[in-house]
């Protein structure tokens, strides 16, 4: 009977209560559990199967290029970033207001570090994200142009709970993947979040675009539910310097 549950769960893709099954079932003999309190108890393994797995796929889904985490930036290195700023933010609640969040910064200051460690938190706690590289975004915009698949392309990144657009800079930019760029932000304002992390401060923008109007209304939507991030801090690239003696 045994072996006829475990192929019965395995058809039925019940792959946390087929892991368990074998102890489960030798737990209730030993010790006389009721059938209900078994059952829950396959029913909860298969839940955390279930949602470990979930959670598994989102952060594979995200394409996070590097394994960092808030608990592992180095706050005490980088005194320029508030960690009690940046601890109430991994509360999420930017994201349930769909407020954005521009980080602004020298390169090797930690921009990308609390830009993937705040998306890692949003994935785990039950929301859906994206991570890119700025110039990368940009070429997947403008490919998306030559078989018209932009309107699917902009809807399914509109569509993110959390986008994260990395090392937004210097670029060569054609007026296609600015315009591209610009509807991505349009579609996103006022329904889900966005992180830049840019080395601009926003005057600098309008050279990056070279189109003052589109700047002008990209900023206004950007920056109406916004959170400026400013580090004016060392490199963490630099070798930590040693106290002295």
């Amino acid at each position: 009977m045994r072996t006829k549950v475990a192929t019965l769960l395995e058809s039925l893709r019940l792959g946390g209560m087929a892991k368990v099954l074998e102890e489960e079932l030798n737990r209730t003999e030993q010790l006389g559990t009721s059938t209900s309190e078994t059952l829950y108890r396959l029913l909860m393994e298969e839940y955390r199967y279930r949602a470990e797995k979930t959670v598994a796929n989102r952060l594979k889904q995200a394409k996070i290029p590097w394994q960092w985490t808030l608990d592992s930036f180095p706050f005490e290195r980088q005194l320029a970033v508030n960690k009690s700023q940046i601890q109430e933010l991994s509360g999420l609640d930017f994201i349930n207001r769909a407020e954005n969040i521009v980080l602004i910064g020298s390169s090797g200051v930690g921009k990308s570090g609390l830009a993937i460690g705040l998306l890692r938190q949003a994935l785990l706690g039950d929301y859906r994200g994206r991570f890119y590289n700025a110039q990368d975004l940009m070429d997947e915009l403008y490919a998306s142009l030559a078989d018209a698949s932009s309107p699917r392309l902009l809807k399914k990144l509109a569509a993110y709970d959390l986008l994260v657009i990395d090392e937004l800079g210097y670029l060569t930019l054609k007026p296609e993947q600015a315009n591209a760029f610009f509807k991505l932000m349009e579609q996103r304002y006022g329904r889900k979040s966005t992180i830049i992390t840019t080395n601009l401060d926003y005057p600098e923008w309008y050279d990056l675009f070279h189109r003052k109007p589109l700047v002008d209304a990209l900023l206004d939507r950007l920056q109406h539910h916004c959170i400026t991030i400013r580090i004016n801090g060392q490199s963490l690239r630099a070798p930590a310097k040693q106290k002295s003696e």
